[in-house]
């Protein structure tokens, strides 16, 4: 096995699969690893929803632009900030919300919830499995809390395939330290110094083995920041139960 940090290192998002399904084994496996991390004051605010319906699978495939490889994938999860079970508890204790309705609480959840998805993404590329983290699923999540029978106080956060790759992509090269590390207090000017690594994405972008481009990160931030998206998503948080 490979040594963990070179393993994180490697890491890249595979989009293409063999159409072979997980062993219950593989996936139980992949469930304890994602419900092992760490949980803000345990509340434990995430829930997994493995979707192997094929009507639900290919309906989320769609409104998530990920047809090519959700349909194919050896599983496919999403992943619930979930805070229904603790509203539960205070209610049959005949306490208020407030405590679960307010921004911290939806951030505690979200925050559990990623680090399960971290957890089970480390561990799939630790059995030699890829992943995809699946954000398009906040392109309607209206439909998706339909399609999962969620409750109030759910919100979907991201979907994740995960299965035999048939193709890797190359890594791409991260931010380097120098505009992300920094000692006691943030440095704007080096966090925004970006001419080297712009040099260094537009290389990467120039000869990487499939769709190749001729931009940088810089360029690739002002074109997705462009114009605000999903901006549907708070309302639907209000509409859960939260109050951001």
């Amino acid at each position: 096995m490979e040594n963990t940090i070179q393993l994180m290192q490697n890491h890249s998002s595979v989009r293409s699969f063999k159409n072979e399904a997980l062993p219950t084994e593989v996936k139980n496996q992949l469930l304890i690893a994602a419900l092992a991390g760490s949980s803000s004051h345990f509340i434990q605010a995430t829930s997994i929803i493995e979707v192997t319906d094929k009507k639900i699978k290919d309906e989320l495939a769609e409104l998530s632009n990920s047809a090519s490889y959700i349909k194919t994938t050896g599983a496919c999860f999403v992943f619930v900030a979930d805070l229904y079970r603790e509203t539960q508890i205070l209610t049959a204790n005949n306490q208020s919300l407030a405590s679960v309705e307010n921004m911290e609480a939806l951030i505690s959840g979200i925050v559990d919830t990623t680090i399960a998805g971290e957890n089970m993404a480390v561990a799939a590329e630790s059995l030699e499995l890829g992943i995809c983290f699946i954000g398009g699923i906040r392109n309607d999540l209206r439909r998706v809390s339909e399609l999962l029978n969620l409750p109030k106080f759910t919100v979907p956060v991201f979907g994740m395939t995960v299965g035999i790759p048939t193709q890797h992509n190359g890594v791409k090269p991260r931010l380097p330290k120098a505009n992300t590390v920094f000692q006691n207090q943030y440095n704007p000017s080096t966090a925004t110094n970006l001419q080297n690594y712009n040099e260094v994405t537009a290389n990467y972008y120039a000869k990487r083995n499939t769709n190749q481009q001729d931009t940088n990160w810089t360029q690739k931030m002002q074109d997705f920041f462009a114009e605000p998206r999903r901006q549907d998503v708070a309302d639907f948080v209000r509409q859960q139960g939260f109050r951001p």
